[in-house]
């Protein structure tokens, strides 16, 4: 049984509202046009949807309880507005003004994030450095009272939207490649500049760009966190980023179970319903009965998380296991649709192609594989030593 707090179960229902009235009735438009409206991070601002964990004193509402995230994405899954960069901007970046910031630099970055006033973006991939940060080119030389920053990022989510971006680039990079720094770069700063949004796959009404850095001038109280330290800060998030990951997508293989059962009762095969074949219902029953395993465990991440206990494995095979399963389900929801699940007018389709980053993302599934035999093997090992 999935346990929230009377308080978490009515910010579930006005979240949901909040959707179905101001968001989800313009993601068709949205989806065109390839971004949204930055209107929609200041609405949610507005009502305390975007950032509910800073304290008081910045604008939030000083929980960190991660269940609140956790309803935020599911409930945005549900309402089909997967392509809007809202958790990213709340709980993938945010937190990195929390964590790292002085107390200056959270008094003028984090009341407008949480207004939705600012938007955020962070900004590691480039076209040789994506799982592996090692291979960045991004490059600071230190320059008296500010760096001088050069270098490109690709595949940046909210890159055309943000106006504050969180930027990791080399400090050392002939002696020590994973010497990586990181600083807040933004909006109007000379030299910053933005490539073209890119057409992607699926959620297309998230805009992801190209982003480019000529001799910018950051100042040195941009500087998140100690130099030198960027590649540790960026790790030690990721697995809160798998989590994630794993809220939504184990929140959507529901959503696409529910969908295809809704389909396979309606759709006649040989004067019947497909839902009545044998075949239809055993592989139903398969993936109800794997969506609830799932969705236990990642509830038991989501608490180990709130007590400071979810570590780099735990979140690895929670991420596998929930990017896998999406995937096994959306794909078994176009099989059981035929013709019609390989057509956009049916959300299994868009909900099929919006679905395949989420086994790149956070890393790929094969460093997820990696993360986990490492463990296994390294603690094989040691016992063979000891």
């Amino acid at each position: 049984m999935r346990i929230f707090t009377e308080e978490q179960t009515m910010f579930r229902q006005a979240y949901r509202k909040f959707l179905e009235t101001e968001v989800a009735p313009h993601m068709a438009e949205y989806n065109e046009k390839g971004i949204v409206d930055r209107e929609i991070f200041r609405k949610a601002g507005e009502q305390g949807f975007l950032m509910v964990w800073p304290e008081e004193k910045y604008g939030g509402l000083g929980d960190n309880d991660f269940r609140y995230e956790q309803i935020i994405i599911e409930e945005s899954v549900r309402a089909g507005i997967g392509g809007w960069g809202n958790t990213l901007h709340s709980r993938l970046i945010g937190p990195y003004f929390t964590k790292l910031g002085t107390e200056e630099q959270k008094q003028r970055w984090l009341p407008k994030c949480v207004s939705g006033e600012t938007v955020l973006a962070v900004a590691m991939t480039e076209p040789d450095a994506g799982s592996d940060l090692s291979g960045m080119r991004s490059n600071i030389v230190d320059a008296g009272d500010h760096y001088v920053l050069n270098g490109a990022k690709t595949y940046i989510s909210n890159g055309i939207n943000a106006d504050v971006v969180i930027v990791a680039a080399k400090n050392d990079p002939e002696n020590n490649p994973y010497a990586v720094t990181l600083m807040v770069v933004e909006r109007g700063m000379d030299g910053f500049e933005r490539g073209r949004n890119l057409e992607k796959m699926g959620g297309h009404a998230q805009d992801t760009a190209e982003l480019f850095f000529n001799d910018v001038k950051v100042p040195k109280e941009n500087v998140l966190g100690e130099v030198g330290k960027g590649f540790y800060y960026l790790m030690h998030g990721l697995a809160e980023e798998r989590l994630i990951v794993a809220v939504g997508s184990t929140a959507h293989a529901r959503k696409a179970f529910d969908v295809t059962r809704d389909f396979v009762m309606q759709r006649k095969v040989f004067g019947k319903p497909l839902s009545a074949m044998q075949n239809t219902q055993f592989k139903m029953a398969e993936m109800d009965a794997e969506i609830d395993v799932v969705q236990t465990y990642v509830d038991h991440c989501v608490y180990q998380h709130n007590d400071g206990k979810l570590d780099a494995n735990m979140a690895a095979k929670a991420k596998l296991l929930s990017t896998e399963l999406e995937w096994k389900m959306l794909d078994l929801g176009v099989q059981l649709h035929g013709g019609a699940g390989y057509m956009r007018e049916y959300p299994i389709c868009d909900m099929f192609t919006g679905a395949r980053i989420n086994r790149i993302l956070a890393g790929s599934n094969e460093i997820m594989k990696y993360v986990i035999g490492r463990d296994i093997f390294d603690d094989a090992y040691s016992s063979m030593l000891d």
